[in-house]
């Protein structure tokens, strides 16, 4: 028969083990947790400081600080045309995020608050539109945009941006609008509330997190890409920041001071949207992830 002492004696000694477990556990995840923030963090770092040194600066001083701040990189990249290349991408961006989550909204209430007759059909579609690449309908939008008329101008990767962008939008919504109580909506028809206003006035209000979500992805998709940018646009007046930069690199010599401030002040916006809805963020992922 077990004594009491030598059962307590047994339960502390379980105790010790689990713990130095635990510890070692959490100080290994640590370790990787710090080595893929370093991968991360450090050429985003290695970018930013390399923006305040002259060209023979950042070959000669790779890795240490500047001997020299040059601040004037940044007021060079600006006056070199950044500034129209940064306000291309605003509008660009901007109407993509407005266009796209308007219309994924809509898309995601009716599919999921009404039954119609091709509904299942749609969302198959709609699941069969994730797994469609940009590159592989290259040269039939490029016919497109053409035939259309809307070839180097905004509206060539704005249309693009949007049609690859709201099959995960869709789903990201509808996933969180079939999530909330059918009685809100009840209570609303009850009051004389309209499909349409139940989704502006009660739908939009309690999915600002999942909302701001689809916003932030359609913003980083639209802000980085890059194929359609240097394909569909061929005028400066027109071009993005992503294929903008391009101009400043030069075939014999490249003020590479000068473009890594560009580079800094293209990554700059989307880091601070990050930054600032980064909470916003993953609850909307966790709450659009897992249900539907």
């Amino acid at each position: 028969m077990t004594t009491l002492p030598a059962a307590l004696s047994r339960e502390r000694t379980r105790r010790r083990s689990y713990s130095a477990a635990s510890v070692i556990g959490t100080v290994c995840v640590s370790l990787l947790l710090l080595l893929y923030f370093l991968a991360v963090a450090y050429p985003l770092f290695w970018m930013v400081i390399s923006s305040f040194k002259e060209t023979n600066d950042i070959y000669s001083r790779t890795w240490s600080l500047p001997a020299q701040w040059m601040f004037s990189n940044y007021t060079a990249a600006w006056k070199q045309g950044l500034s129209d290349y940064f306000m291309n991408s605003v509008i660009v961006t901007g109407m993509t995020v407005v266009f796209n989550v308007l219309f994924s909204a809509f898309s995601a209430y009716g599919l999921s608050r009404f039954s119609f007759r091709g509904k299942h059909l749609i969302l198959a579609l709609l699941s069969a539109g994730l797994m469609f690449s940009p590159q592989v309908s290259l040269i039939p939008l490029y016919k497109l945009v053409q035939a259309i008329g809307i070839y180097d101008t905004h509206w060539t990767l704005i249309l693009p941006y949007v049609a690859f962008k709201t099959s995960l939008i869709v789903l990201l919504i509808r996933s969180f609008f079939v999530a909330l109580p059918k009685e809100y909506e009840e209570s609303a028809y009850l009051e004389g509330c309209t499909s349409l206003g139940i989704l502006f006035r009660i739908f939009l209000p309690l999915s600002m997190p999942i909302i701001l979500t689809a916003a932030l992805q359609t913003a980083y998709y639209a802000w980085n890409e890059f194929m359609f940018a240097i394909i569909f646009v061929d005028s400066d007046a027109v071009k993005t920041i992503t294929a903008g930069l391009m101009a400043f690199r030069d075939a014999l010599s490249t003020d590479w001071g000068v473009l890594m401030a560009g580079l800094t002040l293209s990554a700059l916006p989307l880091v601070t949207m990050f930054v600032a809805m980064q909470k916003v963020f993953i609850r909307g992922l966790g709450d659009g992830g897992v249900k539907g």
